[in-house]
């Protein structure tokens, strides 16, 4: 279970706080208007970013005094971060030695990776020569290697159009719950979060909510997130 417990994110005059519990295994959509402080909040989970006060817990034991590549956490960032002199094996490789130098049961894991994310073949393409659909499935089958048990996803998928935005959010739901990996995944996008599955963190005035039902969160939602949506009432 990941555990943000009294969490206070101070960034010149932006404050967000939390104090919420994500279950293992869950799959939650993180909502909320922009700059209200999602990507934020993810960073600081990752640990690319400090909190100013609180401790954030996985199953107990506290993370915040740790460095990312030490935390039981795996981000993929909206621009895939792929390097582009290296191939899409050598970039997935990365995920389990970032010396990249892999032995055959390595080389073979690797392999198995990118086939499970549909890139079976294109293995020595390099990042300009993959569509914006297979870099993301790139670096998803990175993320995968690092078999690290919380994967935080900051809108991976924006760039793409709505069905293969559609296509990889099912693929990551999907392989995510088959692994037992927890997902928080950040999005703009109501039919994105009812797609993920499962609960919604709502990130807005401040504050990261504990998490809510998806479903019950969109068919009554609280003032800001109505807002942000553009619905009536």
């Amino acid at each position: 279970m990941l555990t943000l417990d009294g969490l206070v994110i101070r960034q010149g005059d932006f404050i967000l706080r939390a104090d919420l519990e994500v279950p293992e295994g869950a799959q939650v959509a993180i909502m909320g208007p922009s700059g209200a402080g999602k990507s934020t909040l993810l960073s600081v989970i990752g640990g690319f970013s400090e909190a100013a006060e609180g401790r954030i817990l996985w199953n107990g034991e506290r993370l915040d005094h740790l460095s990312p590549g030490k935390r039981p956490v795996a981000t993929i960032f909206q621009d895939n971060n792929l390097f582009p002199h290296m191939t899409a094996a050598e970039n997935v490789g990365l995920g389990l030695r970032p010396s990249g130098r892999l032995s055959p049961d390595e080389r073979d894991r690797v392999a198995e990776a990118l086939a499970s994310v549909g890139l079976e073949g294109l293995e020595d393409r390099k990042p300009g020569n993959l569509s914006g659909g297979q870099q993301s499935r790139a670096a998803f089958a990175r993320a995968l290697l690092q078999d690290r048990p919380l994967l935080l996803l900051d809108e991976p998928f924006a760039a793409l159009g709505p069905a293969m935005r559609a296509e990889m959010q099912g693929l990551v739901r999907d392989l995510a719950r088959d692994r037992g990996r927890t997902m928080m995944m950040v999005t703009h996008d109501p039919d994105d979060a009812r797609r993920i599955g499962g609960e919604t963190i709502l990130v807005a005035d401040g504050v990261a909510a504990p998490p809510v039902e998806t479903e019950v969160l969109l068919g009554d939602p609280p003032a800001a997130l109505r807002a942000y949506l553009g619905a009536e009432g």
